[in-house]
This record gives structure tokens, C-alpha cells and sequence, in this order.
């Protein structure tokens, strides 16, 4: 680590002594006697310093998951660089940073970015969202709110919970409180990855990552994953943390792309959080096809990773294909049907029409720069929606509780054009490698079914 990183705890202390002194204040001016000012002070002194204690390890462990893959992500990171030397936030000079031809010579030599290097995006990538969710009306939103209560210590939380509330600093303190969160969790280049790709602003950036955040308890599945610190090879965590986060930027895309008015986070929690909880249970009956093999398979390699933890065996067995999650909950309330009902179909169908098949092809693309990147979100966003099309087609004629006649039926009325499609997949899955070409004629033979 770089010198600023490993005594970023004294900072973060210091941060912590202002903000609960100006707290403190203000319950002064309200009869807090000092002698139980002091007292309240000498009796929160290991919960800050439990608080500061988390802030590090967190902030090291995402330069541990950033080194993973930082020479997979060097044009991205590259890609970075630039735009922040563009809008006058950064100097690669001052701050070491490699040069255009140093960035050139690493892709060659398939190396990338030092740790110290990332330790200096992951500040500047903090700053630049700080800056950017500060000038919005997210610390305002009564859900992010709550980070104010996750700031202060308990004690403090429990007895001036009002205070709070007002606190003359806690639009800074949410705003700070969320770009850790994000930035940590999903890397220096996601804000701006997302706000290049979908044109959507830091705060519904923030939004829909919290919703995703929430909606799928990641910070329960973080917290196992934490729990196997000196049990596990380190790798393996970082390893599944990385998986956590392939997830949760599928699903904040789709929440931003979503059609309607701005996302509301408490609304779309309701609905998705217990959705998940039962597709958790739901999914691992209904699996078909390739979707069954993989679950099977990885559930297979997790346990000899992860001996002892059988629950969170079986959700990180399930973290791909919950990717999934949040369409078959559409779909489910769309066609009125029930969660399992609206699962089996999904899942039968995509084994019938090898969209599972797809799906595994697009994730082992390789890309080559950030366009490449786009063209394979894109590509991987156009089949899930493809699946939900079609899950909704034959969703609108099922009867409750007849996923395998209805799905059956649905092809049936659809011979030619489904026997063209499975001839065209045959043929692409006889290829050694499937491409970029490929897969969009793939998908695109697909998308005709639902013309019929």
C-alpha cells in the first residue's frame, strides 16, 4: 500500500472526532451536562476506533480485488486517467502515474496498473464522485439517511437520534458514506463506466447501486465472505467479492435503464428483496439444461474452497444466475403468475433455445478496450432481455402451475421458426470459438421468435 492509504485511519479518526464533537455540541446547547459530555466521549473510544478499524480494511480490500484483474482493466483504467486529466481533476506527472507509452508497453507485456497506482485512482475516483453527489439530492433521500446512522457510533445513535437528523454536516457524511461504499465495492471506474454508458448522473448512479446493493443483502454475503479471513486462501475471497460485483453492476444497469420516473430505493427493495429471498429457494428446482450443469459444477468447486460454510455454498452457487433475479420478478407480477411458475418458464425456455448457452459465450468474450467492453454488456443486456420477451409471450397464455406443457405448446406453434433457430445455434455451437459476430446473429434469430 501507498503511506496515504495505510494511515488514512489517523484522517478518518480525526473526521470522526469533529463530526461527533459538532453532535456533541448540539446536545450541549440542549443541557448535555460536559462531566457527561467526557464520559459518553472515554465510553465510545473503541466503538470509533472499530469504525476507523472497518473504513481500512475495506479500502485495502478493494486494492486487493482491483490488483486481481488490473491487467484485464488497464485500457479501462487508462481509459480513466484521461478523462480525469481532460476535466482538469487530475495529473498523471504529479501523481506518478504511468505515461501513454508506459500504458502501451504494460498491454504488451500483459501487466497492469501497481498497487500504489490503484491506491491513487481509487482516491481520485472518491473525490470526483464526492464532488459530483454533493451537487445532487441524494443526501437528502430518507433511505441514504440511514448512513448517517451507520457513521456514528451506536451509543451516540441510540441517545441522540434526533440530533442526527440535523446535524450540520450530514449532507457530507451521506454523500461521503455512499462514494465509499460504491467506489470500494465496485471499483474506481465504475461511476464513470455507467455515466459514459447510460448517460445517467451520479445520483442515479447511487441510487440504483444501493437499490441493487440492498435488494440482494450484499452486505450479509459480504460479511461471510469477510468471516473466512486467515480460514481461506485470500485469493478465493477476493475472488468471490469480484463475483458480487459482476452482479451488482449487471443489476444497476438494468435498474437505470429502466423505463419511468426517477428510481425510488425504498419502493424497489419492497419488491425486490422479497423476490430474491424466494428465488433463492425457488431457483435450484427449476434449473434446466446448461443452467442446471454450471449450478451442479460450481456448486461442486465451492465446497472444496469453502468447506465448513454450507449456506454460503449455496449462494455462491447461485450468484450468476441470479443475474436473472430481477426480470423473473417482473415477469412475475407482469403475467400474474407465481414466482415458480414464472422461474420454470424462464428457465426452460432458455434451456430449449440454448440462451443459457449464449449467456456462457458472452461472459467468456474477451474484449479489448473499452469499446469491445460496451459491445459485450450490451450483448449480454439484449439476451436477458430477449429471455424476459419471450417468458412474457408464453406467460400471457400459461395456466397456473403448467410451465413444461405451456413451454412445450409455445414451440410447437412455432416449428419452423424454432427448428430455424436450433438449426443456427447447432451450427454456431460447433464452432470452436463464438465471437462477437456471432453471438449478435445468434441473438438476432432469436429476437424473430417473438415477432411470431
Amino acid at each position: 500500500n501507498t503511506d496515504f492509504i495505510d494511515n488514512s485511519a489517523g484522517v478518518d479518526c480525526s473526521d470522526h472526532e469533529v463530526n461527533i464533537k459538532i453532535l456533541l455540541n448540539a446536545a450541549t446547547i440542549r443541557g448535555l451536562k460536559t462531566t457527561a459530555r467526557d464520559k459518553l466521549l472515554v465510553r465510545m473510544t473503541d466503538d470509533v476506533g472499530a469504525l476507523v478499524l472497518r473504513d481500512n480494511y475495506l479500502q485495502s480490500q478493494a486494492l486487493s480485488v482491483a490488483e486481481l484483474s488490473a491487467a484485464a482493466r488497464l485500457s479501462e483504467h487508462a481509459h480513466f486517467i484521461r478523462s480525469l486529466e481532460l476535466s482538469q481533476e487530475l495529473d498523471r506527472n504529479v501523481e506518478h502515474l504511468p505515461s501513454i507509452e508506459e500504458i502501451a508497453e504494460r498491454q504488451k507485456q500483459d501487466a497492469g496498473l501497481t498497487r500504489p497506482e490503484l491506491a491513487v485512482l481509487l482516491s481520485y475516483s472518491k473525490i470526483a464522485l464526492f464532488n459530483r453527489l454533493i451537487l445532487t439530492d441524494v443526501p437528502e433521500d430518507a433511505f441514504l439517511g440511514r448512513e448517517l446512522e451507520r457513521y456514528f457510533p451506536p451509543l451516540l445513535v441510540a441517545q441522540y437520534r434526533p440530533l442526527l437528523r440535523r446535524h450540520r454536516l450530514r449532507r457530507e457524511i451521506i454523500a461521503t458514506a455512499i462514494t465509499n461504499s460504491l467506489v470500494n465495492r465496485m471499483g474506481p471506474t465504475f461511476a464513470l463506466r455507467v455515466q459514459e454508458d447510460t448517460g445517467a448522473d451520479a445520483g442515479a448512479i447511487a441510487r440504483a447501486y444501493t437499490t441493487a446493493r440492498e435488494a440482494f443483502e450484499m452486505r450479509d454475503l459480504w460479511q461471510q465472505i469477510e468471516a473466512l479471513d486467515t480460514k481461506i486462501h485470500a485469493a478465493i475471497q477476493y475472488a468471490w467479492m469480484s463475483e458480487t460485483t459482476r452482479l451488482l453492476r449487471f443489476v444497476t444497469y438494468w435498474l437505470i435503464q429502466r423505463p419511468g420516473s426517477a428510481l425510488s430505493i425504498d419502493a424497489q427493495v419492497a419488491i425486490l428483496r422479497p423476490g430474491l429471498r424466494q428465488l433463492r429457494t425457488v431457483l435450484p428446482k427449476v434449473f434446466n439444461g446448461l443452467e442446471r450443469e454450471r449450478y451442479d459444477e460450481v456448486r461442486k468447486q465451492i465446497r472444496q474452497q469453502i468447506p465448513a460454510a454450507s449456506k454460503l455454498v449455496d449462494e455462491l452457487a447461485l450468484l450468476e444466475t441470479l443475474a436473472s433475479g430481477p426480470d423473473i420478478i417482473d415477469v412475475a407480477r407482469e403475467s400474474q403468475q407465481d414466482l415458480q411458475t414464472a422461474a420454470e418458464v424462464y428457465f426452460r425456455i432458455g434451456a430449449a433455445l440454448s440462451l443459457d448457452w449464449l449467456r456462457a459465450q458472452v461472459v467468456a468474450l474477451r474484449v479489448d478496450g473499452r469499446w469491445q467492453a460496451i459491445a459485450r454488456n450490451t450483448l449480454r443486456e439484449q439476451l436477458h432481455s430477449l429471455q424476459r420477451a419471450l417468458c412474457m409471450q408464453i406467460l400471457a397464455k400459461a395456466k397456473r402451475n403448467d410451465a413444461t406443457n405451456t413451454v412445450d405448446q409455445w414451440l410447437a406453434e412455432r416449428g419452423h421458426a424454432v427448428k430455424h433457430a436450433q438449426q443456427t445455434l447447432q451450427e454456431m455451437r460447433a464452432l470452436p470459438n463464438a465471437d462477437f459476430a456471432t453471438i449478435s446473429v445468434a441473438t438476432q434469430s432469436l429476437r424473430l421468435l417473438t415477432e411470431h
